[in-house]
């Protein structure tokens, strides 16, 4: 079997990831589990790794670094990866990228996100745990944009993901690494370059944060990814992340730029075969701007609550609608919730009012 036959048998699994490790077996992620896929030799293991380095990456896997990188088939596939070392032993993990960009309605996402990527100006986060579906969402919103809106969209990613095809809007999409140095190296030039839209792959330090709330100030609309796993977090995680004689000028900064959180995890659907978004909205409304200003951030879960109407939702709210749509069972809802008592009285009025 032939490498690309090897990733295309695991695609046909409708596996979302594959980990080779030299000395383990073959594991595949499946609908969020993981399974046991193929005996593979070491040797063999070995040899596929290697095979997918240039001789640059090869070098620098030897002087201990970690590669991340994305490679595509002939067919036009693409695929995320991550080489490594474990015990001394090569191990990689294999993200299989959807070919087609898929729009927000296929993903099944409320239609607020159609709002936020309507906006000319301002910040957008999209947040959860890794293999949340995070990078897909913003996909569908950036391609959303491109359909629609004659633009310049500038994308910074580590590695690139998903390729757009430019519609309406003129793309440039530059990896870091290859195009690039760092996020924040490519957010300075990105403002001198005449952008109207701004996606970042992670905003992983206070650098990078504070270039793209200048960003969001100065008349563009930013999107960008932070590994948190609701919109309260999200927001002290921004804070944390600044100096502490920088944070009270970063709470005006964020209340006065800020346009949504979204929130989400994926969980398995009903039938063991797919798995769906759970996802908590949090719409830059007056209300939650004085709540980020005056530093009362865990009063958002109110204000969530209250917000049904303009959109928003908490996890345990999209939970329960996922439950009484017959999407997920009563067990994943309480699995993946935030308050079991809280989700408990939901599901019940869910049943009483079915």
């Amino acid at each position: 079997m032939t490498f690309e036959e090897f990733i295309m048998q695991a695609r046909e699994m409708n596996a979302s990831d594959i980990h080779l490790t030299v000395g383990a077996p073959t594991v595949v992620r499946v609908n969020g589990e993981l399974r046991k896929y193929t005996e593979l030799s070491d040797q063999v293991v070995n040899r596929t790794i290697l095979s997918i380095l240039s001789a640059e990456q090869e070098k620098m896997l030897t002087e201990g670094h970690d590669i991340d990188f994305s490679f595509e088939l002939k067919n036009g596939a693409r695929q995320r990866v991550n080489v490594f070392r474990q015990s001394g032993k090569l191990a990689a993990c294999i993200r299989l990228l959807n070919a087609e960009i898929p729009t927000l309605e296929e993903l099944k996402m409320p239609p607020i996100l159609l709002e936020f990527a309507k906006k000319r100006r301002g910040l957008v986060l999209v947040t959860g745990p890794t293999g949340a579906g995070k990078s897909t969402t913003l996909a569908a919103m950036v391609e959303y944009i491109n359909r629609t809106r004659a633009c310049h969209i500038i994308t910074i990613e580590d590695p690139i993901e998903y390729r757009y095809t430019q519609d309406k809007a003129t793309i440039h999409q530059r990896e870091l690494g290859r195009d690039v140095p760092s996020f924040a190296g490519a957010l300075r030039s990105a403002l001198r370059e005449d952008p109207d839209v701004i996606l970042i792959g992670e905003m992983r330090d206070y650098e990078t944060i504070s270039l793209a709330m200048t960003a969001a100030e100065t008349g563009h609309l930013v999107f960008g990814t932070l590994h948190t796993s609701s919109a309260a977090q999200t927001i002290d995680r921004i804070i944390d992340a600044c100096p502490i004689h920088a944070q009270e000028q970063t709470r005006s900064q964020l209340a006065n730029m800020l346009q949504g959180i979204v929130a989400q995890t994926l969980v398995p659907t009903n039938d063991g075969k797919d798995r769906v978004a759970a996802v908590e909205i949090m719409v830059g409304n007056d209300a939650v701007k004085n709540l980020i200003r005056s530093n009362k951030i865990p009063q958002m879960e109110t204000i969530m609550q209250a917000g049904q109407r303009n959109g928003m939702s908490t996890l345990n709210d999209s939970l329960a609608r996922l439950y009484q749509s017959g999407q997920i069972s009563y067990e994943t809802a309480l699995e993946y919730c935030t308050e079991r008592g809280e989700m408990e009285k939901k599901l019940l009025s869910s049943v009483s009012s079915r």
